[in-house]
């Protein structure tokens, strides 16, 4: 939301170019000696590792806290805590449960903070799976994304992203699982400019009928474990990504997901290893899109455009 489309367009760019240097074994050290505090309330393998491998490639250093380790588990207010590290580091990224701390965070600090996840959001994920689709398909403005499963917030955040970049996205849930009413209102005022059309199903067939994308996530996201008996009796068959349920969306269609997976669960085992599935490089791509947007925060305009052939 903090975003508008041309700033997300030139982090993809970046993201694009980095990585491209990268497969040539070639790193710019844009970030040399600046300093990036990791929180972490969740667990974490993609977000912790390529956050901290981001900057260490990039030339600065990331500092792995859990809360456990910090005086936040004995009481620290969380805006005493974001001012204190404010006047260590160049940027934190935190990893919340409740998506109010990451706020509070924010509003505390004197340096950018970085949505590592929350219950409402993540947009670090997004970045990385836009980066993906605009890979595999040369663009982004028109396509149709079919989202099926769980309304987490993978799933709102990617609904902002779509109306962001003008990609159309149909998301089919249950009923009682739909997406955060305030990602859907965000999503349908965003799409009134870039006329990107917005759709809340229940049926998945009908969802990815003529989608360029498919994606989903897990049934049972972390903090719903005493869920998971209910959710899978609601979610499976009807909601399961199968070959069955892609065969209806576009021949070329490709499929996404931010993992974990739970094999067999939200997808079968065909079809996140089948020649559809660009899971790896989406994973990998969370490397890439996080180093365009640490140079995005940490660098200013005039860095950007002296170190890249375009802003």
């Amino acid at each position: 939301m903090e975003l508008s489309s041309k700033e997300i367009e030139k982090i993809l760019n970046l993201a694009i170019t980095l990585k491209k240097e990268a497969k040539q074994g070639f790193f710019r050290k844009l970030l040399k000696d600046k300093v990036l505090a990791m929180i972490f309330q969740k667990p974490s393998t993609r977000t912790r590792v390529s956050f901290e491998t981001a900057m260490l490639q990039l030339g600065g250093h990331a500092i792995n806290l859990s809360t456990s380790e910090l005086q936040l588990s004995r009481g620290e207010s969380i805006e005493d805590t974001a001012r204190t590290l404010s006047r260590y580091v160049d940027a934190i990224m935190a990893r919340v449960y409740i998506h109010e701390d990451l706020i509070r965070l924010a509003r505390a600090s004197s340096v950018p903070v970085i949505n590592g996840l929350s219950n409402n959001y993540h947009p670090a994920q997004i970045l990385a799976d836009l980066q993906t689709l605009l890979e595999s398909k040369g663009r982004l403005r028109g396509l149709k994304v079919a989202w099926v499963g769980d309304g987490n917030n993978v799933c709102n955040t990617w609904l902002i992203g779509a109306a962001l970049m003008g990609i159309n996205i149909s998301v089919a849930t249950p009923k009682d699982h739909s997406p955060l009413k305030e990602a859907i209102d965000n999503a349908k005022r965003i799409s009134k400019e870039t006329q990107a059309r917005i759709e809340i199903l229940e049926d998945p067939i009908i969802a990815v009928k003529d989608a360029d994308c498919v994606i989903t996530d897990s049934i049972v996201s972390m903090g719903f474990e005493q869920e998971r008996d209910k959710r899978l009796k609601t979610f499976i068959p009807k909601y399961q990504v199968n070959n069955e349920l892609m065969s209806k969306a576009k021949s070329n269609a490709i499929f996404m997901h931010c993992l974990p997976a739970k094999r067999g669960e939200e997808v079968t085992d065909d079809v996140i290893d089948g020649p559809k599935s660009l899971v790896w490089d989406e994973a990998e791509n969370r490397l890439h899109s996080q180093k365009a947007l640490l140079c995005y925060l940490l660098l200013n305009e005039d860095e950007i455009i002296k170190n890249f052939s375009y802003p």
